[in-house]
């Protein structure tokens, strides 16, 4: 017993001793432009991905959607593996092949074992490169997006998300949906997807990023070798440009009293990827805390909001976010309630966003930092996700923020930074507001707009 304990002893790791220990990100730009980034460990898996600068904020009206129709064609063979190939490679190799589309990048990764990285490069330069599009895949992938637009109809918190984006930047690209709509993915052909490919998928707005048991010298190695034809953006290339998108405070209601439950989501118009303000942000989302039903702790929540959801039955789930473009971002909560209850639980959530202006404290400060941290080194579990960070960032900021910098951040909050920060986005702010379901209890706007500051004598 008494050597089992020293043992678990010497293998524990101190929080700061933890930040030191994570490998440094080495990074490498080739002739064409790709950015090529690892985090090397001795793992023996390893995760390989391309972060490409590329989403439906990038598409117009009538080619929305085009992104995620090309996510769907990616896997589903290339010139030189034809059809199911591609698939099947991969499935050989025991690795596991995945992908996403958002609003401002998409992204295609592979899980496997280390030994296999070169192979891993050259599968992901052949699915960017030469994706075949073939006419039979594409009116197949066609019906199953078809299918999957259905089902995410019965998403209602994606929903009101979706409108929440729409009726807060009307009018501009990220109102769009990811996904696209029912008439675009029906009519898309061949042509624009190759279109889409030949304008997005350049050297420069890519990041080759790997994290596990690799060598970052063998990676940009393999990266020379099969992404020399990926093309570099010359200065008459279409490229779109990012255009602005305004932040409008407004509403979309969907009411629908046949559905058991309200979908709520109320946001300001919040800081860019790489703007300092975020830290202190996501600290006040902190204190704000999340909450639902299935939660154990009843009453005796850290998070003042949950205490009073679970006293009053005020809703059945809420949680803040902070959801962030190059440019701007939507700073908010989201809430699910029994239709009568909607106005006490927005009523309390606004108190609590004005409590946040004006009165927070240094101990739910402390408490706040504690949990971002914590969030913080579970990053560091698999190489899936440290791949992941390695690859947003990058499009993000530009370079790889140490997690060690994120806690110099983290701890240089204080409540005072918390109070001008949350009053300089929130305080008197017109805000966005969606609703979706039996919400006939939901104020009206301006009603709502009046609790977004305090008149105090």
């Amino acid at each position: 017993a008494v050597l089992l304990t020293l043992t678990r002893k010497r293998g524990a790791a101190t929080y700061a001793q933890t930040l030191q220990n994570i490998p440094e990100t080495q990074l490498t730009t080739l002739e064409n432009g790709l950015r090529v980034a690892s985090e090397e460990s001795n793992q023996p898996t390893c995760t390989v991905g391309l972060w490409i600068e590329a989403g439906s904020r990038y598409e117009d009206a009538k080619t929305n959607g085009a992104g995620f129709f090309v996510e769907h064609m990616a896997f589903k063979g290339t010139k030189k593996r034809p059809g199911s190939a591609f698939e099947k490679e991969v499935e050989s190799l025991g690795a596991h092949l995945n992908g996403y589309t958002s609003r401002e990048q998409t992204a295609f990764y592979i899980k496997a074992l280390s030994k296999d990285m070169p192979k891993v490069v050259e599968l992901l330069s052949d699915l960017v490169q030469n994706c075949a599009l073939e006419d039979s895949q594409i009116e197949k992938q066609r019906g199953i997006i078809l299918q999957e637009l259905k089902e995410m109809d019965s998403n209602l918190t994606d929903v009101t998300f979706d409108y929440l984006h729409a009726t807060a930047y009307q009018g501009t690209a990220l109102a769009h949906t990811v996904e696209g709509t029912t008439e675009n993915i029906k009519r898309l052909t061949r042509a624009d997807l190759a279109s889409y490919i030949d304008t997005h998928f350049k050297a420069p707005r890519m990041v080759l990023a790997a994290a596990g048991g690799i060598s970052h010298r063998e990676l940009v190695d393999a990266a020379k070798q099969h992404f020399t034809g990926v093309p570099f953006t010359y200065k008459g290339d279409s490229v779109p440009a990012l255009a602005r998108c305004r932040f409008t405070g407004s509403e979309i209601r969907a009411r629908d009293d046949a559905l058991p439950l309200a979908h709520i989501a109320l946001a300001v118009e919040g800081p860019g990827w790489a703007d300092p303000d975020n830290v202190v942000l996501n600290v006040a989302n902190a204190i704000i805390g999340r909450y639902d039903r299935t939660f154990g702790g009843g009453k005796n929540q850290s998070s003042r909001l949950a205490a009073l959801a679970v006293e009053h039955n005020l809703c059945h789930s809420f949680e803040p976010f902070n959801t962030s473009y190059s440019d701007t971002g939507l700073f908010g909560f989201h809430f699910v309630s029994d239709p009568l209850s909607i106005d006490d639980m927005m009523f309390c959530a606004q108190r609590e966003w004005m409590r946040l202006c004006t009165s927070t404290t240094e101990s739910e400060v402390t408490r706040a930092k504690n949990y971002l941290r914590s969030a913080m080194v579970a990053q560091l579990d698999g190489t899936t996700r440290v791949c992941e960070n390695i690859g947003s960032h990058l499009l993000h900021y530009g370079r790889c923020i140490p997690l060690e910098e994120w806690d110099a951040r983290i701890s240089a909050v204080d409540a005072r930074m918390v109070r001008d920060v949350c009053s300089k986005y929130i305080y008197d702010k017109c805000p966005a507001i969606a609703a979706v379901g039996p919400i006939e209890q939901l104020l009206d706007y301006n009603r709502i707009r009046s609790a977004m500051y305090w008149i105090r004598l």
